[in-house]
């Protein structure tokens, strides 16, 4: 294990503050630090919770229409399945990367960026990376409230034309529309405002009951379509041999792509561990295997809706509202409801409360920071942002080519420059003696390094390349890394960290 240096009060089992609370010591600097911020007093998640966190991330309806529309690139069942085993394996352990060094040190992601790019600089990643997540949660809000809306008018179709924008609405969005997402907008700032245990208990929760809904929709559907009737290619096939190997890497890329904004700040979550090897144990299980049983089930239910309903249905949603029982309907809903509810928490709202709470510190309390990405989410109306698929594809290669670099600078940074070796009193001081304060509290070679690796990302995008902008997170952490570890060199002396790692 590298050498981090903490005070005995940060031991897991110790007792003191409650878990989940952060210990600012003496002499932290105000600018830098509040007990959201500070290095965790307890850490008591079990592999268990990191599972459920994964359950709740995969098991959306975002997540169902994902895998579901790489089964209609035109390849063949076993080459998608082998497709998408690929890429959520990158994705764990692209994600054990990322999480240990919040683990080691009990501090959530954008304190440990200051390692990288110093104590100033970086609000650079904690902004962009905040700003991404208002915008998702929105579009993960809307999905979800939209959800709101088909259970509505299955139970009262007569409430039909308040779900018309032209004729009951305004901003873009029909009458039910804002009730809906209003509803959904409370409930998630409640399930929020109650700290990380809540959200702990509720994701722990949510994944399994999805899983009940799922496995149930599947079976009614197979038994009604006929097991004989079931073809598991969605789509015609047109790619064989080597000229399918290309569109599997591509479905590889869009697999990291989609999981991109959570494993960056994954550390997030990572910091509440109670050791590695939880974090690593529950990874396993949350992504390579469960994914596996989760894309096996969205195959398998997407395809018996062609012979049960004349044509293939990727929406669960819609395919519960087809049910002939209301209380199925209800039920059905309802569930994925509240599993979009945990994955836009988990993905989309802890990141934002620690990053704009990581702007200012005493201003900004973790809970104000999540609220402010509410009330982003609601000004930048995405029910009209995602009324255009071409919109959504440019936004996600755009938001790929910023996070990619982000992620490359920081695993070369920790891994390779400073070889695990943290201080972590120094992550909470403004003296120019500090490890990280670098050149005014900025390190510029890290700034330097995201810059570089966004623009070139970003070429492909604007140049409406599609093929080449969907690898635009590949492109940028991999500029970003490269380019990191070949100025390395020109990084401000106070960088030079001399603890020696101890043994692993």
């Amino acid at each position: 294990m590298a050498d981090v240096k903490r005070a005995p009060a940060e031991v897991a089992e110790a007792p003191g503050p409650r878990a989940g609370t952060g210990v600012v010591k003496p002499g932290y600097d105000p600018s830098l630090a509040n007990e959201d911020l500070a290095p965790l007093g307890r850490q008591n998640w079990k592999s268990y919770n990191f599972f459920a966190f994964w359950m709740s991330d995969v098991h959306s309806v975002g997540g169902y229409v994902t895998a579901g529309s790489l089964f209609a690139l035109g390849l063949a069942a076993w080459q998608v399945l082998i497709a998408l085993l690929v890429g959520i394996v990158v994705v764990y352990l692209l994600c054990n990367l990322v999480a240990r060094p919040s683990q080691e040190t009990g501090t959530p992601y954008p304190v440990v960026s200051r390692v990288t790019f110093g104590v100033r600089g970086a609000n650079v990643p904690a902004v962009i990376r905040g700003l991404i997540a208002v915008a998702w949660y929105g579009i993960q809000t809307y999905l979800a409230s939209n959800s709101l809306v088909i259970l509505a008018l299955k139970l009262q179709p007569a409430w039909g034309p308040y779900a018309e924008v032209e004729r009951h609405g305004f901003a873009g969005l029909s009458t039910l529309g804002w009730a809906a997402f209003g509803l959904m907008w409370v409930l998630q700032a409640v399930v929020f405002w109650r700290g990380m245990e809540a959200i702990r208990r509720f994701i722990d929760f949510c994944g399994p009951a999805v899983y009940v809904v799922m496995f149930a929709l599947a079976a009614y559907l197979v038994v009604r379509a006929g097991p004989s009737n079931i073809d598991l290619n969605l789509g015609s096939i047109t790619h064989t041999g080597w000229g399918a190997v290309g569109i599997m890497v591509t479905a590889v890329a869009l697999v990291v792509s989609y999981f991109s904004g959570p494993m960056l700040n994954y550390g997030d979550f990572a910091r509440y561990g109670r050791s590695m090897a939880d974090v690593k144990r529950g990874n396993l299980l949350g992504l390579p295997l469960n994914f596996l049983v989760f894309a096996l089930l969205v195959t398998v239910t997407a395809s018996a809706t062609v012979p049960v309903y004349g044509s293939m249905i990727t929406d669960p949603v819609e395919t519960v509202a087809r049910l002939d029982s209301t209380t199925a309907v209800v039920l059905g809903c309802l569930t994925f409801v509240i599993a979009t509810i945990g994955i836009n928490i988990v993905a989309n709202f802890v990141a934002p409360a620690f990053d704009f709470s990581h702007v200012s510190p005493q201003r900004i309390s973790w809970r104000t920071g999540g609220m402010i990405a509410a009330v982003g989410s609601v000004l930048l109306t995405p029910w009209n942002l995602y009324n255009s698929p071409e919109t959504i594809h440019y936004t996600l290669d755009v938001l790929g080519a910023f996070i990619g670099p982000l992620y490359g600078v920081l695993i070369a940074d920790y891994y390779l420059v400073k070889r695990r070796a943290i201080v972590v009193d120094d992550l909470y001081t403004m003296s120019p003696r500090g490890r990280y304060h670098y050149r005014a509290g900025w390190n510029p070679v890290a700034v330097g390094a995201v810059v570089a690796g966004a623009a070139l990302a970003l070429v492909p995008v604007l140049s409406h390349h599609t093929t080449t902008a969907t690898f635009s997170w590949f492109i940028g952490a991999g500029v970003g890394f490269a380019v990191y570890l070949l100025f390395r060199r020109s990084i401000p002396a106070s960088a030079d960290l001399t603890v020696v790692p101890g043994p692993r």
